[in-house]
């Protein structure tokens, strides 16, 4: 591998404007492609093939689109305790539907005090509306959502309190590009600046980077004209791709210079790093590829688009970093040098230096060392054992959804707010309807359990049952698995749970079962890829047990922060409470490639010193002093770039984003930089140990051992 991306980087250098406009046209079309083809994106969670969807799918077929479709809930409540069937109040409600009934895309606006299905709570000081769309909310627009907060407010100034609630009133989409986030690109840019000393190289890396990121996240926006998109999977990308992206050019820059600085041209130098640097790169991505693809394990198609877009998004990266980079490099030769040093060698590097001290304390005191970057991550990571998840997610104090929230939870209970659908359907759903009712009645957990409403074809009949719990509830969830295992199907009948909240249920336990899944399955692969790269049994070992450590604690801080609201100040968190369910499985593959960069690009030099007859200890300590830099500064980057989604990013994207940016800290100075040299300076000689029968699987090169070995072909100069 390292001799062919040698020869790509020598000829991309060779015909470095070639590459470099191949890549600006190749920008320009997915620009003109976003702006043409794109469409909308979804903000709900299914999964096709469950008892839940399958119904939602019934439901539109028996009563039409409105029945499955977005709604809210407008919720009125008189002042001072008093009647909201008193005349004055009620007229107004009266004028309030009759105008919410009128609004843009509502397709219908119940009325809470008619007589023949009043919704007024027990003590009839509050009353809620029920407005039905014809679209999901994803496809509510900006400005029909815009029109049902004005009507909200032109029906408080008759004096009744009123709010409203419901996945209509959600925003559908994503913002990318806030100003938080543009500060983490900043602090990228000054990073890069002092790692380089050159504002030439640190611009050129950067730039290289929003090339790869602005082509993978056009693409997805282009894609969104094709396929239905979760409003986040843009966000995700971005946020990986430009994290990865100018990390994986700081690596080939960084090496691009070393080269220079040996006496090599500009064009063998570029083709080098490519070779040596590269081979990291492309095998580090293809490690980051490999895991978000593993999504797809899971079963659950959102999660698998998320995963796949991510993971081409990787794919541009690794391709700018082996053919637009150094064809930069060639652009700009010796300018990637600090000024002062273009034209004088690379100094021999000093025998002290703070690198050099670290490597000696860390494998000097190796088991004071290990033992405490274990203890420290494993305190850190003790919330985990308490950590939850859900697809409903508390809503931010003060809005008017929390509001809604806390009138009905407070006058009709917190079952209102997330009620359960059960469909009986086929021809015999008429009188197996009332039976099913009665049933459900008895359930224990049940508050509210509607007569059965037929639709007009008489082939299907709808229950509605209110839960004595709130939809986050585990008695909710109990009362789901209750009404499947009790309630029985009737001759020509067949009987489903479906509803949002029964939704939200299924995925939250598909997206848990799934977890140890995946876990063991990037576990897994961890381990055979560091026996590929290393040829060792015990390096792989230490590096997988090292990813688990850096996985606990990044999810134990983050159960701290947005669960139970320590420091929560910090990264602006509004809402404590459980965690968005597809979020573990999400930062589990992200950190699982991230870490595994690290590693190879760390553990790569050691390997590399040893292979070179250096003593184990020495090893340790070249190979840390000559990748630490470039790690510590690469850490840096990843970190303010994840940190800078967390003060302004929205409810989905927000704690992935810290714990992502939590995780690369921990990974890269704990786990990497302590926990890793302390361990393989323990086991000395053994941590390079292969067993005789495993020395006949393939070596993956990513030190570039090959270039050393076969002559180079003449370089032309100019």
């Amino acid at each position: 591998m390292a001799t062919l991306l040698h020869r790509l980087g020598l000829a991309a250098v060779r015909h470095r404007i070639v590459v470099t406009v191949a890549w600006l046209v190749a920008l320009v079309a997915v620009g003109v492609g976003a702006a043409t083809l794109s469409g909308p994106t979804v903000n709900s969670f299914s999964i096709p093939g469950q008892e839940s969807t399958i119904a939602l799918d019934l439901l539109k077929q028996r009563f039409g689109n409105a029945s499955a479709g977005a709604t809210a809930q407008v919720v009125f409540e008189a002042p001072g305790g008093g009647k909201i069937t008193d005349p004055a109040n009620a007229g107004q409600v009266a004028q309030a539907v009759a105008a919410f009934g009128k609004l843009p895309g509502v397709v219908a606006a119940t009325n809470p005090l008619d007589p023949k299905s009043p919704i007024v709570s027990r003590d009839q000081t509050a009353a809620y509306s029920t407005l039905s769309y014809g679209v999901q909310a994803s496809e509510i627009t900006a400005d029909e959502r815009d029109a049902l907060t004005d009507a909200v407010a032109q029906a408080r100034t008759g004096g009744l309190t009123v709010e409203v609630r419901g996945d209509a009133t959600k925003e559908s989409g994503a913002d990318v590009g806030g100003p938080a986030e543009g500060i983490g690109v900043v602090v990228a840019l000054l990073v890069l600046a002092l790692t380089y000393r050159s504002l030439v190289a640190a611009g050129m890396n950067l730039l290289t980077a929003i090339v790869g990121v602005a082509i993978g996240a056009l693409g997805i926006v282009t894609l969104t004209g094709f396929v239905d998109l979760q409003s986040t999977t843009s966000i995700l990308a971005v946020m990986l791709g430009l994290a990865v992206g100018i990390d994986y050019a700081l690596f080939i820059f960084t090496r691009f210079r070393q080269e220079l600085w040996r006496g090599l041209p500009v064009p063998e130098a570029a083709a080098m790093a490519v070779g040596t640097a590269g081979s990291a790169v492309v095998t580090a991505g293809l490690t980051v590829v490999i895991a978000l693809a593993g999504l797809s394990v899971a079963g659950i198609p959102f999660l698998t688009e998320m995963g796949l877009a991510a993971a081409a998004t990787i794919v541009i990266a690794v391709l700018v970093a082996i053919t637009l980079v150094p064809a930069v490099l060639g652009l700009i030769g010796l300018k990637a040098l600090p000024r002062k040093r273009r034209t004088v060698p690379e100094p021999p590097r000093p025998e002290r230096g703070f690198f050099k001290g670290w490597a000696n304390l860390v494998t000097r005191r190796h088991w004071l060392s290990l033992v405490v970057a274990v203890a420290a991550l494993g305190v850190i990571a003790i919330p985990v054992t308490r950590m939850q998840t859900s697809l409903i997610l508390k809503q931010v104090p003060g809005s008017t959804q929390a509001k809604a929230d806390a009138i009905i939870a407070e006058r009709f209970g917190p079952g209102f707010a997330g009620p359960l659908l059960v469909l009986v359907d086929g021809p015999g759903s008429g009188s197996w309807a009332s039976s099913v009712s009665r049933q459900v009645a008895t359930l224990p957990g049940v508050a509210v359990a509607t007569p059965p409403r037929p639709n007009q074809a008489g082939d299907a009949a709808l229950i509605t049952i209110i839960p004595a719990s709130g939809p986050d509830s585990p008695a909710t969830v109990d009362l789901v698995h209750a009404v499947r295992d009790k309630v029985n199907d009737g001759p020509g009948a067949k009987v489903y749970v479906t509803g949002q909240t029964a939704i939200s249920i299924d995925v939250s336990q598909k997206l848990d079962a799934a977890l140890p899944v995946y876990l063991a399955l990037v576990v897994g692969l961890a381990f055979l890829l560091l026996v590929l790269v290393f040829r060792s049994i015990l390096v792989p070992v230490v590096g997988v047990l090292g990813f688990l450590l850096t996985i606990g604690a990044a999810f134990g801080a983050t159960v701290a922060v947005f669960q139970w609201g320590w420091l929560s100040d910090l990264a602006n968190v509004q809402v404590n409470g459980p965690l968005l369910s597809l979020s573990p499985i999400i930062i589990v593959g992200i950190l699982f490639g991230l870490a595994m960069d690290y590693m190879v690009f760390m553990v790569s030099r050691m390997h590399e010193a040893h292979a070179h007859g250096a003593a184990p200890r020495v090893a340790v300590v070249t190979g840390f002093r000559q990748a630490a830099p470039v790690v510590v500064a690469a850490a840096t980057i990843m970190f303010s770039v994840f940190a800078g989604f967390v003060p302004q990013g929205n409810d989905t994207v927000k704690p992935i984003a810290f714990a992502l940016a939590i995780g690369i800290l921990f990974d890269a100075l704990v786990v990497r930089m302590i926990a890793i040299p302390a361990a393989i300076s323990i086991m000395g000689k053994a941590a390079w140990w292969l067993p005789r029968w495993l020395r006949k699987l393939p070596a993956l090169d990513v030190e570039g051992a090959a270039l050393e070995r076969e002559p180079k072909e003449p370089v032309p100069v100019g």
